[in-house]
């Protein structure tokens, strides 16, 4: 097999992806490489036809020190759940996986609505947890605490201009009780992205930071994303918990739905930082969703650049100050 198909690969990336395919497609031949994108992340994703099947090759780029070890571990245990397509090969020291393609459709078109989508959500999150349980790697609080670090470190905002944001997370991670004990195998960024369906039900993809953990990180990021009214949400507790939620779940829920926000504004804003600038920011201050859209029709802001990740990540930071939902609009950025 040449390496033509790996040009976007770096070189070292590349006998990785070579070996992968070798050992899970034996002689059968690769009529077609597509790249894949869409999400934020390192690895270079294609799909694969070969045999009249297809594919999905994940070859993960450079490590970071955040890099979770424990993700083929489980993506392994939830492909065997049926919680993640089937698994037809993975080596956790190449960093590479060869899992099934699911040809999916929007999850809007979802039979039965949103409300039956919520109550999907809530069923897929208890299976999740009723797998074998996942490694542990590191309690989200400090997982979110040492994202947020970087982004202060990287001088995007000027001094003083964090201390807000600093002195609340350190307030939440004071107030926020969870036994470690307890946690259970969890996906930690089922974002839109990374749930597929095909028609008939709900995959989850891409376990970059799959380990175990609070459930509640896993369902305050569905809520954000795909139940967003009371009603919606009210559904999806009650399909993952087979019950209504008690009082100390619903204590936990806005604390742990804070920390979520946080963290995804800290990926933004670790973006942002990549991007050369003239001085540091001297202000936390977010736009309106109609300020951002006017943006946008001006062609002051366009999508896919380091710019939008800056204002995204504002409007993040906003919603972990004041606790108010980020519009629909951003949270799918």
């Amino acid at each position: 097999m040449g390496t033509a198909q790996f040009e976007t690969l770096a070189e070292d990336r590349r006998e990785a992806a070579q070996t992968a395919l070798r050992s899970a497609l034996g002689s059968v031949p690769v009529d077609a490489m597509v790249p894949l994108t869409g999400g934020i992340t390192t690895a270079t994703v294609f799909r694969v036809d070969a045999g009249g099947r297809r594919y999905v090759l994940r070859v993960e780029g450079e490590p970071s020190p955040l890099r979770n070890p424990h993700q083929y571990q489980s993506l392994q245990i939830a492909a065997e759940a049926g919680i993640a397509p089937r698994l037809h090969y993975f080596d956790a020291t190449d960093r590479v996986a060869i899992i099934d393609f699911i040809a999916h459709r929007p999850l809007a078109s979802f039979a039965g609505g949103p409300l039956a989508r919520a109550q999907a959500l809530g069923r897929l999150r208890r299976a999740l947890a009723e797998t074998s349980l996942f490694p542990h790697h590191v309690d989200y609080p400090d997982k979110v605490a040492r994202l947020w670090a970087h982004v202060n470190r990287t001088g995007l905002f000027a001094p003083g201009v964090l201390d807000p944001v600093n002195e609340r997370l350190a307030e939440i991670r004071e107030t926020y009780v969870w036994d470690r004990a307890d946690s259970v195998s969890s996906h930690n960024d089922p974002v839109p992205a990374n749930i597929l369906y095909d028609g008939e039900r709900l995959w989850l993809i891409d376990w970059e930071s799959g380990c175990r953990n609070d459930p509640l990180v896993d369902v305050t990021i569905l809520c954000d994303h795909l139940a967003r009214t009371p009603e919606l949400e009210a559904a999806l507790l009650d399909a993952w918990l087979g019950s209504a939620p008690d009082e100390a779940l619903l204590v936990r829920l806005p604390l742990v739905r804070a920390l979520i926000r946080l963290f995804y504004a800290g990926v933004m804003f670790s973006v942002s930082a990549t991007a050369p600038r003239a001085r540091a920011d001297t202000s936390l201050s977010a736009p309106t969703l109609a300020e951002l859209e006017a943006a946008f029709y001006a062609g002051r802001v366009k999508l896919g650049t380091r710019a939008l990740n800056h204002v995204v990540g504002k409007m993040l930071v906003a919603s972990f100050l004041t606790g108010c939902a980020p519009p629909a609009f951003i949270v799918d950025v």
